[in-house]
């Protein structure tokens, strides 16, 4: 399966922040949307700038206090984001998320942003695979 199959099951729909956005405007907005990580782009969602998620915002707030929620998403965004595209395979990227110790990898196809996938999308797709091959072997050992 492959990561367009995840996309159509779950959505393209991806937020976005600007980098001028301040950290405890980035804060209210992950929470308000019940959501872990946005990308972060400079020209409303076409591109990918950056992405910074809730990670980010406890590190800085360790390092700076609670300095860090008037600064802008820019002084704490990761810059150099890891993307995938639709034609990937779940099973690697979802080593390739484990390996990179990330949990959200915006879907860049020709240099723009069509989609976002979590580790929980990932995860929840292989449940539901797992699920349909135990319902096929059922279904077979009761036939």
């Amino acid at each position: 399966m492959r990561i367009a199959d995840v996309i159509r099951r779950k959505g393209a729909d991806v937020f976005t922040v600007s980098p001028e956005t301040t950290v405890a405007e980035l804060v209210a907005e992950l929470d308000s949307r019940r959501i872990g990580a946005l990308v972060v782009s400079v020209d409303g969602g076409e591109t990918v700038s950056g992405i910074v998620s809730e990670r980010d915002v406890v590190r800085h707030l360790h390092v700076d206090g609670a300095a860090v929620l008037q600064r802008p998403v820019a002084d704490i965004m990761t810059e150099k984001v890891e993307t995938c595209v639709p034609e990937d395979e779940i099973e690697s990227l979802a080593r390739r998320m484990t390996d990179l110790r990330v949990r959200h990898l915006p879907v860049v196809v020709d240099g723009r942003l069509k989609a976002i996938v979590s580790i929980g999308d990932v995860v929840k797709n292989r449940l539901d695979e797992l699920q349909d091959e135990r319902d096929q072997l059922v279904g077979y050992v009761q036939s």
